[in-house]
């Protein structure tokens, strides 16, 4: 059978399942050691001055974590997440509306940030930089320059393009960070980890069998988890071994690579 979208594919789909499953603190992120360790020290050292955290930059390919560190830093600062993404921010005044409503310390999550037009980009480098919004009004000789002062936020932004964003922005994140993909042994604790929020009994042989066809990459692990777990409830007694995964995946058209009819 044809799956479409594809099962393997570590674009964004089912939110709300995969949020039941995303961890919650640092101390329960799998994988990303020494990003964890950095990120712990930076949080620290901002909350012990009760400044904003320096800008930060996740490049990586998608389904890797980045949006689930920004909530992670945000709840462990203790401070307001605020969500967007490149494409929503259509016009600089759609900007000036998210960053007028931050309080200090804020969070301010924009996902694809690559995607930003190249006017709203220039609205942004002041706001990074001395946290001040410099703002155009009206037309013509009427036109006046206003400056409006900024509470001082922090903007986490996540690409899976580093080429495409440009000097002057990339060079405005004081703490850029690379994700890689996991290993076969990360991703097993992390399918173990969602089959006990999913109460779902799962044998070592299975959740390794699951791990080793997910690509490297927690999102689709957690989505490969869901389905073979439909499969074991109707077609077995629930339990997940490797013979049920194997069975489950193969059907789903996943072969023990992780590839499927597309590849």
């Amino acid at each position: 059978m044809s799956l479409s979208p594809r099962l393997i594919a570590p674009d964004k789909r089912g939110e709300d399942a995969e949020q039941t499953l995303r961890p919650q603190t640092l101390g329960e992120f799998v994988g990303q050691a020494a990003v964890r360790a950095n990120l712990k020290v930076f949080i620290e050292a901002a909350k012990g001055r009760s400044e904003a955290l320096d800008h930060v930059l996740f490049v990586g390919p998608p389904g890797l974590g980045k949006t689930t560190l920004a909530q992670i830093m945000a709840r462990e600062l203790g401070v307001n997440f605020r969500s967007t993404s490149g494409p929503v921010i259509a016009k600089a005044g759609d900007l000036a509306a998210l960053l007028t409503n931050l309080e200090d310390r804020d969070v301010l999550f924009i996902d694809e940030i690559h995607r930003l037009s190249p006017a709203v980009e220039e609205i942004l480098y002041p706001a990074m930089e001395d946290f001040q919004l410099d703002l155009i009004i009206g037309e013509g000789p009427a036109a006046r320059s206003v400056k409006i002062d900024l509470a001082r936020f922090t903007l986490v932004a996540a690409t899976t393009r580093l080429g495409l964003l440009t000097n002057p922005l990339r060079d405005r994140f004081g703490i850029p960070v690379r994700l890689n993909f996991y290993s076969v042994e990360e991703l097993e604790q992390i399918v173990r980890r969602g089959a006990r929020i999913l109460a779902m009994p799962l044998g070592d042989d299975g959740a390794l069998e699951i791990a080793r066809r997910a690509r490297g990459t927690p999102r689709i692990a957690g989505r490969l988890l869901r389905r073979v777990r439909d499969f074991a409830s109707v077609a077995g007694d629930g339990h997940v071994d490797r013979q049920i995964a194997d069975e489950a995946l193969t059907r789903l058209e996943v072969d023990a690579l992780g590839l499927d009819a597309l590849d």
